[in-house]
């Protein structure tokens, strides 16, 4: 099968005009001719997205993602290269690209759908469904130059989805709006990729890309840096996003430059010995053996933790000065340490990594290295196991005694019972 899109050698060149004609004179004696200076935005970008794909891409800002993806909606035609895109292209790429500010929102759905290919009809019946999606009932024959910024990104949002498109582009728009709205967007990308379309996000949420995509692709400086599986691609962009071209090489296991590596990362919960799984409450001690070619004496670990739907559930403060580790030649074993993990029933996997404090380099990220379970044997559900007590009070008067109260097969003395 085709991949739905081609990228062959994509660069795209820029003018960057440092003065301006000041006089009709000087425009004659230059011939016309401005100077400028070329800034190549992008740089030979080769990548292919495979049809029903769900393709990442993170860099840095200025790192060309955007312009990329302009010229795959073709937007912008690319300095040399080539662009193939199989089936119908819908693309959000901006916050209210294409709207007309003193157009009614009514207007501009019709103008937006007509612009994406749909007939009058079409938009007709689906009408309804975009005021819906973006929740702009009462709005919706207002001026969207009166728009909030989460209005214009709905309404756009919500036009581009109802195209039904074979591929979609999606810029940023998924961190923009309230948490609500980014819920339901990505709520609709999930039904897309259940529908076996192509979608393509650039997002600087590395955990919106970890859930999302099958691939991802790095840039740096209008250049691809890597595509691969969302874990790898996600520590290649936090090294280079720190700065650091030091990282572990995927592929040789070895240190390219680095003198540290995590080896193996090991977990022991409170039932470790007796059972597999942990009970809510339980205590965890992940252990990541560590080695190093020299000592270190500024390094710092984090840790993250995400659920079997690779949602985020915990990440460390990367800065944290209880993160900070001396670590001498030969390595060592860093162990985090939770007292307890009041997570409820669901299978966690845990990601170590390790850097410099005082130089931008990240010495190694193991993604997903390790996996504990929680099994809650009681009646409560939800994310995690919340204590909480229960009393009753009179309205009419203090209470004097104390009652014991039993909650799910659980005595909880020391509560107070009313006069009778």
């Amino acid at each position: 099968m085709p991949a739905a899109i081609e990228i062959e050698g994509i660069s795209k060149q820029f003018k960057l005009y440092n003065e301006k004609y000041t006089s009709l004179k000087e425009r004659v004696i230059r011939g016309g001719k401005m100077p400028y200076t070329p800034f190549w935005a992008l740089k030979d970008v080769s990548a292919e997205v495979e049809q029903g794909e769900t393709f990442g891409i993170l860099g840095r800002n200025g790192c060309g993602k955007s312009t990329l993806l302009k010229c795959v909606a073709g937007i912008l035609k690319p300095t040399s290269g080539e662009i193939r895109v199989r089936g119908n292209l819908a693309a959000m790429l901006e916050l209210g690209a294409g709207f007309q500010p003193d157009l009614s929102g009514r207007d501009n759905i019709y103008l937006n759908g007509s612009l994406l290919g749909l007939s009058r009809a079409d938009i007709d019946r689906r009408f309804d469904s975009i005021v819906a999606f973006a929740e702009l009932e009462n709005f919706i024959d207002n001026q969207v130059k009166f728009y909030s910024s989460g209005m214009y990104v709905r309404l756009g949002f919500a036009v581009a989805i109802n195209v039904e498109p074979d591929v979609l582009l999606v810029d940023e728009v998924l961190a923009v709006g309230d948490s609500a709205f980014q819920r339901k967007c990505l709520e609709q990308v999930k039904q897309f990729q259940r529908e076996g379309r192509t979608i393509v996000v650039v997002s600087h949420a590395t955990d919106t890309i970890r859930q999302n995509c099958s691939q991802v692709m790095v840039m740096s400086h209008g250049q691809v840096v890597t595509v691969g599986e969302p874990g790898e691609a996600i520590r290649v962009f936090l090294a280079e996003l720190l700065g650091g071209t030091k990282v572990i090489n995927a592929e040789t296991g070895e240190m390219e430059g680095n003198v540290l590596a995590i080896s193996t990362v090991t977990t022991e919960h409170g039932g470790s010995g007796v059972r597999n799984h942990l009970y809510p409450g339980d205590s965890l001690t992940v252990t990541a053996d560590i080695d190093a070619l020299s000592p270190v004496p500024d390094a710092m670990v984090t840790i993250a933790v995400h659920d079997d739907r690779n949602e985020l559930v915990f990440a460390s403060d990367p800065d944290d000065p209880a993160a900070a580790v001396e670590i001498p030649v030969g390595g060592g074993l860093v162990q985090f340490q939770f007292p307890e993990v009041p997570l409820l029933d669901g299978t966690y996997s845990v990601s170590v990594g390790i850097r410099s404090n005082s130089q931008p380099t990240v010495f190694d990220w193991k993604e997903g290295v390790a996996r504990f379970e929680v099994a809650n044997p009681a009646r409560s559900t939800g994310l995690v196991r919340l204590p909480f007590e229960v009393s009753f009070r009179h309205r009419s008067g203090p209470l004097t005694g104390e009652v014991p109260v039993t909650l799910g097969g659980t005595n909880l003395a020391g509560w107070s019972e009313p006069s009778l």
